[in-house]
């Protein structure tokens, strides 16, 4: 029935300053930036006479993230707490967990934690697991596989 992740979207509070995050952070170019408009977008989205920016980054590994900032509309952001039900978060997977957490850092996330933990038992012994937030407070999880 489902053969494949398609896209990721995210809402953003400024476009310019989620594309430069992410380009940055990922080392890709952003694409096919444009508004949204119809109504046939209101009806899907639940917001009638709604005008979208939108903005995709292509993701390591075939899946694209696509930026979203709701034009006409001033909503206050989500506490950026993973507790929250609805929360979601972006993974990726790195080959040297301090470089890439220290470059997410530079590009301008927010650790959850000091630094990456060190998983010492059960199915993920060896791996190496950090939390860090978007400037929009969306939560991105990096993985360092154990090593063999």
């Amino acid at each position: 029935m489902f053969r494949a992740v398609h896209h990721v979207g995210v809402t953003v509070a400024d476009m310019d300053r989620a594309v430069a995050f992410w380009t940055q952070l990922l080392g890709a170019p952003s694409r096919d930036r444009t508004v949204l408009r119809g109504p046939q977008l209101g009806t899907m989205v639940g917001y009638p006479g709604i005008h979208i920016e939108s903005c995709w980054v292509d993701l390591p590994g075939g899946v694209a993230l696509e930026l979203l900032r709701y034009l006409d509309r001033d909503d206050a952001p989500y506490d950026p707490g993973t507790a929250h039900p609805g929360n979601v978060h972006v993974c990726l997977h790195v080959d040297d967990m301090d470089a890439a957490h220290a470059h997410a850092v530079a590009c301008g996330a927010t650790p959850v934690s000091e630094r990456a933990i060190d998983v010492a038992a059960g199915p993920r012994a060896g791996a190496r697991l950090a939390y860090l937030r978007d400037p929009d407070g969306v939560t991105i999880e990096l993985v360092q596989e154990a090593r063999a």
